[in-house]
């Protein structure tokens, strides 16, 4: 990638003021996404970002989180330290005004940071509105200065507190338990994000520590993220439980028309296409322009490569540009100055000029791949020629389940038995494991927006099934005509039409046991590969049916863990009456009648649902690959690893 020698000019007159930050503590959904789990951890992710951008400027290679005791987070890296000099319109020190105003930084000032992974977010100030106390520590110019913060309000102006020879800036906050509904930190989360950033940003180091564990030892849980090799490293790592199709990883790294571009990519024996696109850091869920541009790079340069080599001449098949990415897996990264994002998470990049120069880096890299390994590209186009042919297999049994429409009246399957209510979003569907336990719902539910589909035994996995033998499947079929879904545009044969959607819940309700855990993981596994819009939309949900069941006398309660299983028997012993508490284990729903079912599973004034949602859509990709493909090794390793977090019943 050619960069431009860094410039030491950041000082305080870079740091522009945009707007305030009053508004963030009322509406801070609209900040940082939500106030649950994926809000919290967007705080770390925001307050690192200001790191990475220092790392982009050529000034830090360290980067350290830590989780502390007290679920506060630290975040240190050794660049340049934010500004503390004056800030002249502002009539205060720049440190504070980083802190305290919204959307004012370095970043919005080209001579600083020429791309900039914050510019997504809304910067540390809004980290500093949601917490309850934070504390800035800056070293620089052999100094160390700190300011602290209640609620985003300074408690005093900023101080000198000692000397130091090193530059970098420190950052401890604790977000405010009035504002966020959790405020435990998954270790596993942040650091699937901290791997993430090594490999988008080669060369840099970050460390994760979790100061709330340690072993008999007394050390801390810790993790070190550092890659040479970037993106080509990133795509060898999502493709590890995959086989192989070529040995290789196809890398380019470079700029275009001013736009730093860096891509890998290769293929697999799977039916799956994985392309994780990114924009100044930022996963790109929704895709965008430069998505665009690399489509149509690799399908203009393989097909004309197919058409000039022969080997298309005796195929009496239409290629189209799925068909080139069945197998693929590829990281796409650009990073674009100033990033225009649309689309219903506003992860979709709508800048009209990156289109053009990913196509043509795609088209440079893979053009002469291809010259120079002949017998590589032709295991590429046989591979496409079989993904085409499976295609128009695929197209007719999905022809089937769409034709349903006009052959049944209605098309609906026989089994569902839909409900009243015609506002999908008032409407919700369970998809049931079994006749059995989806008769007693069909008896328990509120017939005016409850929906029940009985699904018989397990799902098609989806993960080792060619696409025509996806759409065969009678399970599937049904579950794409009673949502009411479509597939395919013209733009997209693979795109999901949810205008005609019949319900805005999608639950998941199986047994409480491994056979309904594995069920559960089939159907999510359908969602993520082929209606992954669903997920991203918040449309999917799983039931959580009680475990037990407490008795004594006509008196009963239900819990859904071991401690609430306890702490119910202790309650309901009283004293002087040991042994006379009876336990139930619920392993099937079919154990508990319908109002019992009702009342702790169904009804929306006491039932618990668990949404879905992505947070990695990398990480949920390589786990989906582990758990359902055929390499047999990580599966046992998971397992074994896991297997102390499992309840098993004997």
């Amino acid at each position: 990638m050619a960069t431009e020698e860094p410039r030491d000019n950041y000082s305080a007159d870079n740091i522009q003021v945009l707007e305030g930050l009053e508004a963030v503590r009322k509406r801070p959904a609209m900040y940082i996404g939500d106030v649950g789990l994926k809000g919290l951890h967007h705080l770390v992710y925001e307050v690192v970002d200001n790191s990475i951008d220092e790392a982009l400027a050529g000034y830090c290679n360290h980067i350290t989180v830590f989780i502390n005791p007290n679920n506060s987070i630290t975040v240190i890296d050794n660049g340049r330290g934010i500004p503390t000099a004056m800030h002249t319109k502002e009539k205060k020190s720049a440190l504070e005004v980083v802190m305290t105003v919204l959307h004012a930084g370095g970043k919005f000032d080209k001579d600083t940071y020429k791309v900039s992974g914050g510019l997504h977010g809304v910067g540390v100030s809004c980290v500093n509105a949601l917490s309850k106390h934070l504390s800035v520590i800056v070293r620089r110019e052999g100094k160390l200065f700190q300011q602290e913060y209640n609620i985003g309000k300074p408690l005093y102006d900023v101080k000198v507190i000692g000397e130091s020879t090193e530059t970098g800036t420190e950052v401890t906050f604790s977000p405010d338990d009035t504002i966020f509904d959790y405020l435990e930190y998954n270790f596993d989360t942040l650091a699937a994000r901290m791997r993430e950033l090594a490999f988008l940003n080669k060369g840099i180091t970050l460390t994760l520590t979790d100061k709330r564990v340690s072993d008999e030892n007394g050390n801390h849980t810790m993790v070190t993220f550092h890659s040479e090799g970037g993106l080509k490293e990133f795509a060898q790592y999502l493709d590890r439980n995959r086989e192989a199709l070529i040995s290789d990883v196809i890398y380019f790294e470079g700029e275009r028309e001013g736009i730093p571009v860096e891509v890998a990519l290769t293929y697999n024996t799977s039916y799956t296409e994985n392309i994780q696109a990114y924009v100044n850091n930022i996963n790109t869920y929704e895709g965008g322009t430069h998505l665009s541009g690399f489509r149509r790079g690799l399908t203009n340069t393989l097909k004309k490569y197919a058409t000039d080599s022969g080997i298309l001449a005796k195929e009496k098949i239409e290629i189209d540009g799925d068909d080139f990415r069945e197998g693929l897996t590829a990281v796409l990264s650009v990073k674009v100055q100033e990033p225009q994002f649309e689309g219903q998470t506003k992860t979709k990049l709508g800048n009209r000029e990156v289109t053009a120069p990913v196509s043509q880096s795609v088209s440079e890299m893979l053009s002469a791949y291809l010259e120079e390994h002949p017998a590589e590209a032709r295991m590429i186009v046989e591979k496409v020629i079989l993904a085409a042919r499976a295609r128009h297999a695929a197209r007719k049994a999905r022809e089937m389940v769409q034709r349903k429409n006009v052959l049944t009246g209605s098309g609906l399957p026989g089994k569902l038995a839909d409900c009243s209510e015609k506002d999908p979003a008032l409407c919700e569907i369970y998809f049931v494991e079994g006749d059995s336990a989806g008769g007693t719902a069909k008896q328990g539910r509120d017939r005016h927006f409850q929906a029940i589909m009985p699904l018989r035994g397990k799902i098609l996995n989806v993960e080792k099934a060619m696409h025509y033998k996806i759409f065969e499947n009678e399970e599937i079929k049904n579950m794409y005509t009673a949502l009411g879904v479509r597939i395919g545009t013209e733009e997209d044969s693979k795109a999901l039409n949810l205008t005609k959607l019949r319900y805005h819940k999608i639950i998941i309700m199986c047994d409480a046991d491994v056979d309904g855990s594995h069920i559960e993981t089939l159907i999510l596994t359908f969602f993520f590969r082929f209606m992954k819009e669903l997920i991203e939309f918040g449309y999917i949900y799983i039931a959580t049916p009680p475990l037990y069941q407490v008795k004594k006398g006509a008196k009963s309660e239900y819990a859904w863990n071991e401690d609430q299983r306890d702490r119910l028997i202790q309650d309901l012993k009283g004293a002087g009456n040991e042994s006379s508490v009876g336990v139930q284990r619920y392993k099937g729903l079919g154990e508990m009648n319908a109002e019992q079912l009702w009342e702790t599973t169904m009804n929306p004034e006491s039932r618990t649902l668990r949404q879905v949602t992505i947070e990695n859509a990398a990480e949920c990709d390589q786990i989906f690959s582990m758990l359902m493909g055929d390499d047999v090794p990580p599966r046992r390793e998971f397992i074994e690893k896991n297997a102390k977090y499992a309840k098993i019943d004997v």
